[in-house]
């Protein structure tokens, strides 16, 4: 089992570290909000390595369950499940070893961030299959991408406020948006072997859509902001988001598969360009107290 270690690091997709990011992001986003510009480092250590487990726990359950569609998919063929380097046990194991391992993070924090946990884990274990049972996917995507949200509001300050909801509803619709630039690239493949997504379902509308929806996540971003009575470097950071937003309508302007994936690529400086807005923002209150 460890003597082919370079599958399991490709199992846990550690070769591809996109999607690390884009949940580092939002749970990023929360601990500095929560935390009021300054959260506890543990906290920060806790999430960060609490994000990295379960994004690597949900990528081996996506290929658990995609091991009978991944060898249709010209872009997945190659996973080490659907090519037959890894068995269906060696995946399980690898699984309940990193679900041990995100126990254990979360036990580090207090008993309503744990109750939230087994939510948390919930979805993140249930979101593959949705794809087969309906076209949005991508809002349980969005939950199970944006749960360390509340989570991490719960472990700095023991309780969920409503601006943590705000904030996990801005990701679901960010998750949207990206998990649907993302399906845009397995769109044939999809609809050969009959998986659901976002991108067949907003079909030759999708550019609308997506524009649609990058502009409410802006919209909920500023809400955010105007509740929080934020100023100038956060409304700077969404300005930025903005034009990477425009940016990536002109990459998939065509729809070419590779330029698709690069516009996927493209949220995490989204991400970065809210973050840096956001640090700014409690920055400039340092100065001013």
């Amino acid at each position: 089992m460890i003597s082919n270690w370079n599958a399991y690091w490709r199992l846990m997709r550690f070769d591809r570290p996109i999607g690390i990011l884009l949940l580092l992001w939002p749970t990023w986003w929360a601990l500095v909000i929560a935390g009021n510009g300054f959260p506890s480092l543990k906290n920060v250590l806790i999430f960060t390595a609490g994000v990295t487990v379960m994004r690597a726990a949900g990528c081996v359950m996506n290929d658990i369950a995609d091991r009978n569609f991944d060898p249709a998919v010209e872009r997945t063929r190659n996973r080490p499940l659907a090519s037959g380097e890894l068995a269906l046990r060696h995946a399980l194991v690898v699984f309940v070893l990193l679900m041990f391992l995100a126990l254990i993070l979360v036990l580090l924090t207090n008993r309503l961030t744990l109750f939230l946990a087994f939510a948390g884990a919930l979805l993140a274990t249930t979101y593959p299959f949705f794809k087969r049972i309906t076209h949005l996917p991508q809002l349980v995507l969005g939950m199970a991408f944006g749960w360390g949200i509340p989570m991490a509001f719960a472990a700095e300050t023991s309780q969920v406020p409503g601006i943590a909801w705000a904030l996990l509803a801005v990701n679901v619709v960010w998750a949207v948006i990206y998990d649907t630039l993302y399906a845009m690239v397995d769109r044939e493949d999809d609809l050969a072997i009959g998986v659901k997504s976002t991108a067949i379902l907003f079909g030759k509308q999708d550019r609308t859509i997506l524009l649609i929806l990058m502009i409410g996540m802006l919209l909920l971003l500023s809400l955010i902001g105007w509740q929080q009575a934020f100023s100038w470097p956060w409304y700077a950071g969404l300005m930025a988001a903005a034009a990477l937003f425009m940016r990536q309508q002109w990459m998939i302007r065509d729809r070419q598969r590779e330029n698709c994936f690069k516009a996927f690529l493209n949220n995490n400086w989204v991400g970065f360009a809210v973050f840096i807005g956001l640090a700014g923002q409690y920055f400039m209150r340092g100065l001013a107290a």
